[in-house]
């Protein structure tokens, strides 16, 4: 949908206005309450601050679905797994951190309430002596609020996370890896500038990495697929990238992005991982994401503008690690100048595939950043 913003006026607005309002985050009480007023701009920025998400004050598809979800909290609907749409909601989010702190295996805590949530809930029915339906109301619910924690010390979601990238091994032959370059439509071109006679796109700039990535990766043995081609006739949802990547059982993702701000100094790199503000992580995605950054700045000298938690839909319901890497801005005349250099990506390109050949290395036998041959590695899989 259109992002409703300032100015814009309706039933929409009103409830948008409601939910905030319950949050007390909308404090001002205008005779047209269901104006977008300056108000209600203040509150969804410090909502969207609050929930990972991208702060411009609009409400677009993913602060939409997020507003509609912190309006449940855990205890005021039976929740139960729906087919084909999932329930969702700060609820289903409470419920699956309470269910991992007690070490049933529900995954990643992303308020979505899928197969793997409804067979922990049945587990723990069976163990308390409940009808093992799956679906948490009243006694469930019950039961969890009288028993204590079961994990006590350590994080069992990073265990699991961990042993399953252990059990890899450090090759890369086989292994399954989505590139989402953002963007891409004529209606969704990213940030774009002119300089000169040629207007550069970060749509275009960042499928010419993912094109770039895609062969250097296919050439150590794994396995990759794109998210869109060069000019995709419509617009490729967030939603529909994470589906692709739990469709194609993927093992990692990531996705391309470049930034532009109206300060033209503005300048650097910044990768995103799934996180929450209270605490809930991807542990894997967060050490890709910081592999992955480490390497770019090590390799091309770009600023390092730190490794970052949000709540973003690519990141929080793809069912594997999964990283955002913004790779410079188009509005700074430096990093345009690095960005637009096919010498430059190919050396942007030969980081991440070294941050994703140290993500399968075991930790005590990590190697110092920059130090992989990327090269090396394909003519050693030649071989």
């Amino acid at each position: 949908m259109r992002p409703i913003r300032r100015g814009d006026q309706g039933a929409a607005v009103l409830e948008i206005r409601g939910i905030l309002a319950g949050m007390s985050l909308a404090v001002d009480k205008p005779d047209d309450a269901a104006q977008f007023t300056d108000d209600m701009e203040r509150g969804v920025r410090a909502f969207q601050q609050s929930r990972g998400l991208s702060v411009d004050g609009e409400v677009g598809d993913e602060t939409w679905r997020a507003l509609l979800a912190a309006q449940w909290h855990l205890g005021a609907r039976t929740l139960y797994h729906a087919v084909p749409d999932a329930i969702t909601g700060d609820d289903v989010r409470q419920l699956q951190e309470r269910l991992l702190e007690m070490g049933y295996d529900v995954g990643r805590a992303d308020g979505v309430y899928g197969p793997r949530t409804a067979r922990a809930v049945a587990q723990f029915q069976r163990e308390v002596g409940l009808t093992p339906d799956g679906a948490c109301g009243p006694q469930t619910l019950h039961a969890l609020r009288r028993l204590g924690r079961k994990v006590v010390g350590g994080a069992p979601l990073r265990l699991r996370e961990e042993q399953v990238f252990q059990a890899y091994g450090p090759v890369l032959v086989g292994r399954q890896i989505v590139i989402d370059p953002g963007h891409g439509s004529a209606d969704d071109p990213g940030v774009t500038v002119p300089e000169g006679p040629l207007r550069w796109s970060e749509a275009d700039l960042a499928y010419d990495l993912a094109a770039r990535l895609e062969g250097r990766l296919a050439a150590c043995g794994m396995r990759v697929h794109l998210t869109r081609g060069p000019n995709p006739p419509a617009e490729v949802s967030s939603l529909q990238r994470a589906q692709l990547a739990n469709d194609l059982g993927a093992d990692l993702l990531i996705s391309i992005h470049l930034d532009g701000h109206k300060n033209p100094e503005a300048d650097g790199v910044a990768a995103f991982h799934y996180g929450t503000d209270n605490g809930v992580t991807s542990t894997m995605g967060e050490r890709l994401a910081g592999l992955v950054l480490r390497e770019i700045v090590a390799r091309t000298g770009l600023r390092n503008c730190q490794v970052h938690a949000k709540s973003w839909d690519v990141l929080k319901l793809t069912r594997m690690p999964a990283v955002r890497v913004d790779i410079g801005y188009l509005t700074s005349p430096s990093d345009r100048e690095r960005l637009t250099d096919p010498r430059f990506r190919d050396r942007v390109v030969e980081a991440i595939v070294a941050a994703v050949q140290r993500m399968y290395y075991p930790v005590d036998a990590d190697v110092l950043t920059g130090s992989i041959d990327v090269s090396a590695l394909r003519a050693e899989l030649a071989r």
